[in-house]
């Protein structure tokens, strides 16, 4: 599996009826694919994980802020003014020296939209939601990331009543650095699981 392409062939009845609406429409000359593209990677790439990684940041520099996020993750997000549809209920799991956290939805694709933006294509990929839970060391392999032997993989199931946001370990290098400077070290998928949070060389910042 790679999460660079789309495993699910078969759409659900909802998104095959916007997919041949899509269609129609172009067809008609109504609507532009390629700006449909662009404001679906504006939510998808953007303005979603955005919020998400100011979230992190704070936690990473505020420790009364970090203890409230684990404490009720719902009000500490919403203090920021992130909340709405499929966000109302929220946990933040911490990654530590000890435990790596991942977060899938075996049952369909429930994603905190308001904090992450829309959810990726292969997060909704029954390959992923089968295989994080029985194999989640060697989906994070295929990710591109090897965690050491001795670490916990620990994985949550995110559903209708509950989502989860995963807090990565801030990077080394980062002391004395805005929330603006970290926030940019925090990508979709590392608050997801699928990836650690960047090194400061990755991002020209000065450490």
């Amino acid at each position: 599996m790679s999460h660079d392409h789309d495993h699910d062939n078969e759409l659900d009845p909802f998104a095959a009826r916007v997919r041949a609406l899509e269609t129609i429409l172009t067809r008609k000359g109504l609507i532009d694919p390629a700006a449909i593209d662009v404001i679906v990677d504006t939510y998808e790439t953007k303005i979603g994980p955005r919020n998400g990684a100011r979230v992190v940041a704070k936690a990473w520099s505020d420790p009364a802020y970090a203890d409230w996020l684990r404490r009720d993750a719902t009000a500490a997000i919403e203090s920021l003014s992130y909340t709405g549809r499929q966000g109302e209920h929220m946990q933040a799991v911490f990654n530590t020296d000890e435990t790596h956290n991942l977060v899938v939805c075996t049952l369909c694709s429930c994603y905190p939209w308001s904090v992450l933006g829309l959810p990726p294509v292969w997060y909704k990929a029954p390959p992923y939601r089968s295989r994080a839970v029985i194999d989640p060391r060697g989906v994070l392999e295929e990710f591109g990331l090897t965690l050491p032997a001795d670490k916990k993989i620990r994985v949550w199931d995110s559903t209708a009543e509950l989502r989860y946001l995963v807090v990565p370990q801030r990077p080394q290098g980062t002391e004395g650095w805005s929330e603006e400077q970290l926030a940019e070290l925090v990508s979709r998928d590392a608050m997801i699981g699928t990836a650690l949070a960047k090194e400061p060389e990755q991002t020209g910042e000065p450490a």
